[in-house]
């Protein structure tokens, strides 16, 4: 039987919505968690869907996030509960904590404040998440899902196309379920797993922390570097990539029985491979094949360009094809098999029959032996050689284990590791790092994979990227602007960008603080070289379709006769594990496979909204450096590497685990709301027009007082009086004349007016941000210093995203150990070759001249 990465873990969790699902990834990593609640439980636990009727033990969503967790009932604004408190964080590992700023006075009189913690507890890693921050201007605010996700940016990023003359005529839509607090939860982890493997070679615990804004504001993708490069805004696209310059074209396929796939060119080749495929079933029209191939040094990210009226033709000549099947007889995976990126935009549930995921455990059964019945959970995000996702009891009854923590009190050991690596030197910060000592052979591209080694490297990681001309990674985006930073700073609209592939502002953002090399590995000395430095390696890491490495003899069995203690970390699309292996995703179709695109929009019959960007190739990217750092603490405390094969599809469907358990658990199908509440009562809950172009604000109310203070800053007392507004359910049933209403006042208003407002009242609201407002407006961002300026050795010096939220005693640093932006290609070269592997600059020259390097 495989053991748990986190087996040896306690953690005690204080947390609501905004952290349970960190707490429930840690619990899946093997950590024995137990949740702390109020003698009246939860708040999550009222969260609908239910089993059958509103029930704080029946709650569905409490049911996911809370899986594999115990329960005990404490009222921490005692003395005998804050002694219970402390007495179990004394003999814990990490304390998930998500209690509002405002509340450490008050905890300070009983001993539980994070400063007291922390001194008391060294060995303490305490996790905070908090919505705006634990100081600065909006630290008291009141957040929402929807209120987060307007304010961070994903919601200017998503929604659907503007009309013929570029107005938009919809607001924009924040996609679902839960994202916010997801993506917050995401990055939380990579801090406490950093600090679990610091904690393990020094014995030092440490405070962490991330804001759910912050956190959020760094999810996008295109956005954020093209305003900070090139001064240049994008405009949101129904499921497409919001784009500097609108797309004329779609890619969504539509079956006779209104269902919907989505296809992506990613190289020149794909267009051949499609136009095969067409003809194949006499339906290639007037299309011709073309020799052409997608080889060269840089290319753009998939799904990120503006059509072509080629392109378009050959979506429409497509879409005739399409047409003549239904959803389920569709050939997608045919086209899959001829080199088409093609998938089907599934619900969230339709994946529960897949083949491929049963082969993948994906989903397990989870017994219920007070309903005498099991239901169906997401369980797990990838696989290992070593490792397995711990499955858990059901969600805990409220204090269910309150007379069986004594385990969980008892003092343990402490276990050194079998090796000490870390190297103690200082960062930019003065402190060490928490992942100094640890080198990747880094073959990564694409976000997804290339992101992951990105926050290894922001911890302290050495990574050495490798790269080959003729098959570069994603340079092509957000490029520096011609006249550089000076040109920048005077910038009143849109710059040109540069041509060269060493200066694109969206490779630097996830590529800081690497190393560069470029590689041929076909090369018999290519591979050789590659082969010593897996020697010197703690990790090697991929982002290439399942086979690449074994083709090249840099499989896993390779690999470990090289170092056989090695972690091998592979992401691909689907996983290399069952049938779907060789078929080729990017973000956009990771997201339409798992059931993310199709989650959001309005209500059928309208068409998805899907993303904006590529969410799981972020998402794909968190979860693959928890992934590395989980194998890291394994092999610390057993001396054995691990293959991780992960699936940046099966991380999206992780995030759909409250749908695909209703579904199991009542048979109902997710349908869309568009920006209403679907599972947590609101009304009003939505997107609102503001004075301008353009210009939205998202406000929640989920309380008769939040109603109650909206109607005071509207100044409309007749709201009060209005029949169809007078409980919160009157107003869920009558939410079209509510949101006309609320339109009628918005709409005459500053957006950051009304925030300022509604927000000193006590009520969820926040702007619709733009890149723009993130970077030049938000005081927030400003004051937790979420950008930082890093200098590459071509691109010059430019902000970046930082890794959100702190570390005490590791602080991240994006630009890594060597404190420089992304690499020019092939920039270490002879620092690799020399300085680590003892080329002579003889050899090296030799290298250079047969093609090698």
């Amino acid at each position: 039987m495989k053991a748990a990465n986190l087996a040896d873990v306690r953690v005690v969790e204080y947390a609501d919505e905004q952290a349970e699902y960190c707490g429930l990834v840690l619990a899946g990593l093997g950590a024995e968690v137990v949740k702390v609640e109020p003698p009246d439980g939860s708040p999550s636990r009222r969260i609908g869907p239910f089993l059958d009727e509103p029930d704080p033990e029946r709650s569905l969503h409490f049911w996911n996030y809370n899986r594999g967790k115990r329960s005990v009932a404490l009222e921490l604004g005692s003395d005998s509960g804050a002694a219970a408190l402390r007495e179990m964080l004394a003999n814990a590992d990490v304390f998930l904590d998500s209690s509002l700023p405002a509340e450490q006075s008050e905890r300070r009189r009983f001993g539980i404040d994070t400063e007291t913690l922390a001194r008391d507890f060294p060995r303490l890693i305490i996790a905070r998440m908090t919505p705006f921050g634990e100081a600065g201007p909006w630290c008291d605010y009141k957040g929402s899902d929807l209120v987060h996700l307007a304010l961070g940016g994903p919601v200017m990023n998503c929604g659907y196309s503007p009309q013929p003359d570029g107005t938009y005529d919809l607001p924009p839509v924040a996609p679902q379920l839960w994202h916010a607090y997801h993506i917050a939860s995401e990055q939380l982890l990579i801090s406490i797993m950093g600090a679990l493997v610091y904690r393990q070679q020094s014995g030092v615990g440490q405070v962490v922390s991330c804001s759910v804004h912050e956190a959020v504001a760094k999810n996008t993708e295109l956005d954020l570097m093209n305003w900070v490069m090139r001064h240049a805004t994008l405009n949101r696209q129904t499921n497409f990539h919001a784009g500097e310059r609108l797309t004329t074209g779609t890619n969504l396929l539509h079956t006779k029985d209104g269902r919907w796939f989505i296809i992506i060119l990613i190289a020149r080749d794909d267009r051949s491979n499609l136009i095969g495929f067409l003809e194949k079933y006499g339906m290639a029209a007037d299309l011709v094949r073309s020799a052409e191939t997608g080889k060269g040094q840089g290319r753009a990210i998939p799904g990120s360009e503006a059509s072509t009226e080629d392109v378009n033709h050959l979506i429409e000549v497509t879409q005739r094809l399409f047409r003549r099947f239904t959803y389920e007889t569709a050939p997608w995976q045919e086209a899959q098999a001829a080199g088409v990126v093609c998938v089907p935009l599934r619900k969230p549930e339709e994946n529960l029959r897949d083949p491929h995921w049963v082969e993948r455990q994906t989903f397990a059964e989870v017994e219920h032996p007070e309903l005498d019945c099991s239901f169906t959970y997401v369980a797990s995000k990838w696989l290992s050689t070593e490792t397995s996702w711990e499955v858990g009891r059901r969600a805990p009854l409220l204090n269910e284990d309150a007379g069986a923590i004594e385990p969980f009190l008892e003092i343990r050991d402490v276990v050194p590791p079998v090796t000490s690596w870390h190297r103690g030197r200082s960062s930019v910060h003065g402190k060490p790092m928490a992942l100094d000592g640890i080198r990747i052979l880094d073959f990564t591209w694409f976000l997804a994979s290339a992101g992951g080694t990105r926050f290894l490297s922001a911890l302290g990681a050495e990574c050495i990227k490798v790269e080959w001309a003729a098959a570069p990674d994603t340079r092509l985006g957000a490029m520096a602007p011609v006249g550089g930073r000076q040109a920048r700073r005077k910038a009143t609209g849109p710059l040109e960008g540069v041509t060269d592939s060493d200066m694109g502002g969206q490779f630097n953002n996830k590529n800081a603080g690497k190393r560069g090399m470029s590689l041929n590995v076909r090369h018999p000395d290519g591979l050789e070289i590659a082969r010593k430095l897996v020697a010197i390696s703690d990790i090697v890491a991929e982002g290439f379709s399942p086979g690449v490495m074994d083709r090249w003899g840099l499989g896993y069995n390779e690999l470990r006769a090289i170092k056989p203690d090695i972690i091998y970390a592979q992401q691909s699309g689907m996983g290399t594990t069952g049938t779907y292996g060789r078929f080729r995703a990017v973000g956009p179709v990771a997201a339409a496979l798992s059931g993310m695109s199709e989650m959001s929009g309005l209500p059928e019959p309208a068409m998805p909204a899907g993303w904006g960007y590529s969410y799981l190739d972020w998402i794909g990217a968190y979860s693959f450096s928890v992934a590395m750092m989980s194998a890291i603490l394994h092999r610390d405390r057993t001396g054995r590497g691990q293959w991780i094969d992960a699936s940046q599809t099966e991380t999206g469907i992780f995030l759909a685990g409250v749908p695909i358990l209703a579904h199991s658990a009542i048979g109902t199908s997710w349908e869309r709301t568009g920006n209403r509440s679907p599972c947590k009562p609101a009304a009003p809950h939505g997107i609102y027009p503001c004075a301008g172009t353009d210009r939205w604000l998202a406000v929640s109310c989920f309380a008769e007082e939040d109603w109650k203070n909206l109607t005071a800053v509207a100044e409309r007392p007749g709201w009060l009086a209005d029949p169809r507004f007078a409980t919160l359910e009157d107003r869920i049933t009558h939410q079209e004349a509510l949101d006309a209403a609320l339109t009628s006042w918005t709409r005459e208003h500053d957006r950051y007016e009304l925030m300022r407002r509604l927000q000193a009242a006590g009520v969820a609201a926040g702007v619709c941000q733009t890149a723009e407002d993130r970077c030049d407006v938000d005081p927030q961002l400003a004051d937790l210093n979420w950008l930082t300026e890093v200098t590459g050795t071509k691109i010059g010096t430019w902000p970046i995203a930082e890794v959100p939220g702190t570390m005490t005693k590791t602080p991240t640093h994006i630009g890594g150990a060597i404190d420089r932006g992304a690499p020019c290609y092939g920039e270490d070269n002879e620092w690799v070759l020399g300085e680590l592997l003892g080329y002579s600059t003889s050899q090296i020259k030799r290298l250079q001249d047969e093609g090698v390097v």
